[in-house]
């Protein structure tokens, strides 16, 4: 024999009831021998709940009335009169005093049961089905702790075996869950979800073969799919996992559920009533599943903390907190201690708070006079997330990944067996937790999210080689990166699941400002985890937001160099926040686009190699514009004029001129060594004759032969076999703060020379050490381009995907 039990959901009217009844009558004709436990309709639970604190509140509870009859009738012809007349009469007389009790509001909630069992009797009798309704609360007899009663449980035993021996031989029991009775025949609840409670005692009574839980959903998940989009279904539990789970959290299970069943060894199925031909989730002794199994919630939770000094060593006070507790009926979930200053932390229900306070303040009112507690205060709107099976001593991936997403944990707490670990967090970080935390454990497709700015010609194809690339990085690292937000100067285009290849189009049609406010506001709003700031503006202000992006909890990617070359004070202050705030902010591609250069230097200094010098070719325009002059015969303007028309220059190409893009380049260099130089502290050779230097872009424009007479000079008084380039050098004595020389310079070189040989628009990188002497290590390649540029910003991108994974 089986028990059925099917929870609110699965009855909602009028589809979810249809599919029960067909259900039942698909069992039926299996010939299996079965009886059903049955839940109130949807949500009329926390409907009447409602109406129970309107009346008590003498607001307007009948038109809420109206319309839950309305639900009730219009889809049955049952005759439910009876029950609704006593919601009617109870919520007038709640009404009237202004007032309830628990033994009231457990009246009137028990009818929301007692109107499902007898619609579903009805609708299955039609059908010519043999069934019976079950009043459960003659049954099953409780103490009188309305709200939460627990059942008396021989006496329980023996009037469910007498009353189906009586009434149900050849019949199908369709029996009320959720209720109970005192001896005095007073109607009880065993608490939420209190109908799997009753399923899981009806089975141990009438010996069940199995008990078949109908919800709405396939079963249990490692995580609620609700909040975690990835969260797999979990095939077989223990009941002892199980257990855990039901205790802590897991919504689908009563926190009782499981012991009547364990006693008696009988399986627990969890099937989706939409999805019958699933085989749901299995709970029994046979389960062979090790490691972590799922992470569970509590909601609406408070920490209490009781601290003190003075109770070092006194033997009794934790006997006393708790019997204080308990004699207030305040269940107590997760525990926790202090060692250095005498402390308890508990977490209780959140209605429970006040009343915890009250009644601690009382029992301690001599320690707190003496001084000896300190303080009992609550930390109000906490949840506990529960990782179910986690190991203590493998906890530090998930933990780390908690505090680089700036969550830090208010109380963390594990069993006495450390298999389970318990965090209370405040709630706002809650679902956000759940996912990281999910990620990390399950490998699932864990998420990072970008908001990319500055959607130019770097921005545009850093968007397509991510997009490109999504599926690839989801299959070999199981690692979603999903650009949630870009943005141009003024308009910020958002989608919590990842843009799409119409971005432009999405883009110039938002009506959302691009501000870092918004922006810090829909990752809040969407409780998105692992943000990366991608930074491929020219944009001075932006960098200044800078500090406010890592406070707010996001990654920096960065192909724009001025937060790198601010004053040195700002420089620092940034690292500081890094720091404070455990983020990380990566610029590769600030100095020689997509070549290994700052990941170069940044090792030799931290493995404490004594860099003596850095020499080289930063600027790939001005590579190509040296090297063509040097090897051809073109004058000097013809050759920018080439270069202009080949896209290599800024749009005023004498920004490229100026030596000032170099100059940056090389002053983040000798920051990555720890020099505290400014811009003010770099001699540059400015390539524009200062009568060429101001004036309209188009003015300059015309003037270009006017450089070749200086240029043609230069070129004619090289030594044999030289050739002219333009050098970024950082020398003197790097090991003092005061000591470093930087220069920037058009110089001549020898042709055989490494920077002599450079060609193209490519880039070239001298580094000299102590321990390489004469010989510097050499890094060469394309240091321009915005395909390269882009690349580079990528990696930037995949370093923090494989941090700490």
């Amino acid at each position: 024999m089986k028990i059925l039990k099917f929870g609110g959901k699965s009855l909602a009217q009028p589809d979810g009831f249809n599919t029960v009844l067909s259900i039942i009558a698909k069992h039926y004709k299996s010939d299996s021998d079965f009886h059903v436990v049955v839940s109130a309709f949807g949500d009329t639970t926390d409907q009447l709940e409602q109406l129970l604190e309107l009346a008590s509140q003498n607001d307007d509870y009948k038109s809420g009335l109206k319309r839950l009859k309305t639900i009730h009738y219009t889809h049955t012809d049952a005759d439910v009169n009876a029950q609704f007349a006593l919601i009617d009469n109870l919520l007038e007389g709640i009404s009237l005093l202004g007032d309830y009790s628990a033994k009231h509001k457990d009246l009137l909630l028990a009818q929301g049961e007692i109107i499902a069992a007898k619609t579903l009797t009805h609708h299955l009798s039609q059908k010519g089905l043999p069934v019976h309704y079950v009043d459960a609360r003659p049954l099953l007899r409780t103490n009188s702790n309305f709200g939460q009663a627990l059942p008396l449980d021989e006496t329980s035993k023996q009037n469910t075996l007498a009353y189906f021996e009586e009434n149900l031989q050849g019949k199908i029991g369709i029996i009320t869950g959720f209720i109970g009775s005192t001896c005095s025949g007073e109607t009880t609840t065993l608490g939420r979800n209190g109908s799997n409670y009753s399923a899981s005692l009806f089975a141990s009574y009438l010996f069940a073969t199995e008990l078949q839980s109908y919800t709405h959903v396939n079963g249990i998940y490692t995580a609620n799919p609700d909040w975690v989009h990835d969260a797999q279904k979990i095939d077989d539990l223990s009941y002892d996992e199980a257990n855990e789970m039901a205790h802590l959290g897991a919504s689908i299970l009563h926190a009782k559920t499981i012991i009547p069943l364990l006693n008696k060894q009988i399986p627990l199925r969890i099937v989706n009533t939409f999805n019958p031909e699933d085989r749901g989730t299995l709970i029994s002794g046979n389960s062979k599943s090790s490691g972590i199994r799922a992470l569970s919630v509590l909601e609406k939770t408070s920490l209490i903390q009781l601290v003190g000094k003075g109770l070092l060593g006194k033997i009794g006070v934790d006997a006393r907190i708790f019997e204080t507790l308990a004699h207030h009926q305040i269940s107590v979930n997760v525990i926790a201690q202090g060692a250095s200053e005498r402390g308890i932390s508990f977490v209780v229900n959140a209605e429970d708070s006040e009343k915890a306070l009250e009644a601690l303040h009382t029992a301690f009112k001599p320690e707190i006079e003496s001084q000896d507690i300190s303080t009992i205060f609550s930390i109000d709107n906490v949840s506990v997330l529960s990782i179910i099976g986690q190991d203590l001593s493998t906890f530090n991936r998930s933990y780390t990944a908690l505090i680089n997403n700036q969550i830090v944990p208010v109380l963390i707490s594990n069993t006495v067996a450390g298999r389970q670990i318990s965090l209370v967090l405040h709630h706002h970080q809650l679902q956000k937790a759940l996912n990281i935390i999910h990620g990390e454990i399950f490998g699932i497709n864990k998420k990072i999210n970008l908001f990319i700015f500055g959607v130019g010609t770097v921005g545009s194809v850093l968007i397509r080689q991510l997009l490109e690339t999504r599926l690839t990085l989801e299959a070999k690292k199981n690692v979603s990166v999903r650009i949630v937000g870009v943005s141009n100067s003024k308009q910020l285009l958002f989608d919590k699941n990842g843009i799409q290849d119409d971005w432009q189009q999405q883009l110039s049609a938002s009506d959302l400002l691009s501000t870092p406010q918004t922006v810090f506001d829909l990752a809040n709003q969407h409780h998105l985890e692992n943000l990366i700031a991608v930074d491929l503006t020219a944009s001075a202000a932006f960098t200044e937001t800078y500090p406010l992006w890592i406070r707010n909890g996001f990654d920096l990617v960065a192909a724009n160099k001025i937060a790198n070359t601010q004053s040195y004070e700002f420089y620092q202050q940034l690292r500081l926040d890094l720091k404070r705030y455990h983020k990380e902010f990566l610029y590769e591609t600030n100095v020689g686009a997509g070549l290994p250069l700052i990941d170069t230097i940044k090792l030799l200094h931290q493995c404490g190699e004594n860099i003596t010098r850095i020499r080289g070719v930063f600027s790939g325009t001005l590579s190509y514009l040296f090297n063509e002059f040097s090897e051809g015969t073109a004058d000097l303007s013809t050759v920018l004029e080439s270069a202009i028309a080949k896209g290599f220059t800024e749009p005023d190409p004498r920004e490229d001129l100026n030596g000032n893009d170099v100059a940056r380049k090389l002053l983040i260099l000798a920051r990555e060594l720890e020099l505290p130089n400014e811009m003010s502290d770099i001699r540059i050779q400015n390539l524009i004759p200062e009568n060429l230097q101001s004036g309209a872009v188009d003015q300059f424009l015309i003037r270009l032969e006017e450089l070749n007479p200086l240029y043609s000079e230069i070129k004619a008084k090289q030594e044999p076999n030289h050739v002219l380039r333009y050098v970024g050098d950082l020398h003197g004595d790097l090991s003092r703060e005061d000591g470093a020389e930087l220069d920037v310079q058009l110089v001549s070189v020898p042709k055989s020379s490494a920077l002599g040989q450079l060609q193209g628009s490519d880039s070239i990188f001298e580094i000299y050490t102590e321990s390489y002497g004469s010989r510097p290590i050499v890094i060469q390649g394309a240091g321009a381009g915005a395909h390269v540029t882009a690349r580079g910003v990528f990696g930037d991108i995949l370093r923090l995907v494989n941090r700490d994974s």
